[in-house]
């Protein structure tokens, strides 16, 4: 997809591209504006271009072609320390041999800063964390989140208006991830900071972010808020990538404007939302929510689609139950429903029909 950038953009890449060897290019043709206190999350699986965009915003990397701009002036002649960046790293690239205030310190020392002010400004980012306790401990007496804390005061400490965050959750248990998860965001809406953060968790981006870019093959598939990147995907990449997916095979039967009517491969008919559809008898992949899937009738949406399904097997994951179904081919269609008392039981080898609203089948490019 092409992005415009915008005059306004705090952060602007502007027709970026990064080649390694002068012949391979990792970063395609990369237009992409942020705006002054967005937080914005770069996703994608790994080679999609995302890091080395973030490397080269934070000037570790330079662009093969095409300009960076940080509040409307390029910064390629700009060196690392000069370019007033915050950084957090998923290794935390603490100093080990310097405690948590000396930590903390070093980049106000670099600045030039006085012993008060430093003081002032190292107990308000420690605050900020709630680790002003452990000012004088050294790394090693730390768990994994207490440093994670540690190096997100660092790159706070001196008051950065924009702070670049490369997978800084990566190294930590599932639990501890989430919690630190809405700190983040937290200490981003109370500083409004600009925030460019790099993850290729899905669940990361979309409870964090107020946009993203969904990169893969060095461009960016799709840039929109989570909600509109989950409940509107533009591509089979995009709808694949973010959340669990169901994906029919057929072939669109009727095209008029965005109401596709796709002949399945088992021969069903179903409505579909064109989406990258161009023309009648073309392939697609349509794609289905497994949460809009319902199989009671009475739960099912005015207007629905129904059809024939065999159970496969059905999952307990707690506060939800995922049917593993054969539908119109595929063996791998899934259904979630909430746990709940009374809950119909299915089972293994049982025929069913389920159904979804039109609205909620996507036909996408195959």
């Amino acid at each position: 997809m092409t992005v415009e950038p915008r005059n306004d953009a705090f952060v602007a890449f502007e027709h970026v591209q990064k080649s390694y060897d002068g012949v391979t290019l990792v970063v395609k043709d990369l237009n992409l504006s942020i705006a002054k206190g967005e937080f914005l999350t770069m996703l994608g699986p790994s080679g999609s271009g995302k890091t080395t965009c973030l490397m080269m915003l934070a000037g570790f990397e330079t662009a093969t072609n095409g300009e960076i701009k940080l509040d409307g002036r390029p910064i390629s002649q700009v060196p690392p320390h000069k370019r007033g960046i915050g950084m957090v790293f998923q290794n935390y690239a603490l100093f080990p041999h310097m405690t948590v205030g000396e930590n903390l310190a070093f980049p106000l020392e670099v600045r030039g800063m006085s012993k008060s002010d430093r003081e002032a400004k190292i107990k308000r980012a420690l605050d900020m964390v709630q680790m002003y306790s452990f000012i004088n401990r050294r790394p090693a007496q730390l768990s994994g989140g207490q440093q994670q804390r540690i190096a997100l005061a660092r790159a706070l400490v001196f008051d950065p208006a924009l702070v670049l965050m490369d997978e800084p959750l990566g190294a930590l248990d599932k639990q501890l991830r989430e919690h630190m998860q809405y700190e983040i965001k937290h200490l981003h809406e109370n500083l409004g900071i600009t925030v460019v953060y790099v993850t290729h968790d899905q669940g990361e981006a979309l409870t964090m972010s107020d946009r993203v870019a969904v990169f893969n093959d060095g461009r960016i598939q799709q840039l929109a808020p989570p909600a509109d990147l989950y409940e509107r995907p533009d591509n089979s990449f995009v709808a694949g990538f973010i959340g669990e997916n169901n994906k029919l095979l057929g072939t669109i039967e009727e095209l008029s404007g965005d109401k596709a009517l796709v002949r399945l491969r088992t021969g069903e008919l179903i409505d579909a939302t064109a989406v990258n559809i161009k023309e009648k008898g073309q392939q697609t992949l349509v794609s289905i929510r497994p949460e809009r899937v319902e199989f009671k009738p009475e739960m099912m949406p005015p207007g629905a689609h129904t059809i024939g399904a065999e159970v496969v097997e059905v999952i307990y994951m707690g506060d939800i139950l995922r049917a593993v179904l054969r539908v119109a081919g595929s063996d791998e269609f899934v259904m979630k429903m909430r746990n709940t008392l009374g809950q119909t039981k299915l089972a293994p080898g049982q025929t069913i029909k389920v159904g979804w609203h039109p609205q909620d089948a996507r036909a996408l490019d195959p």
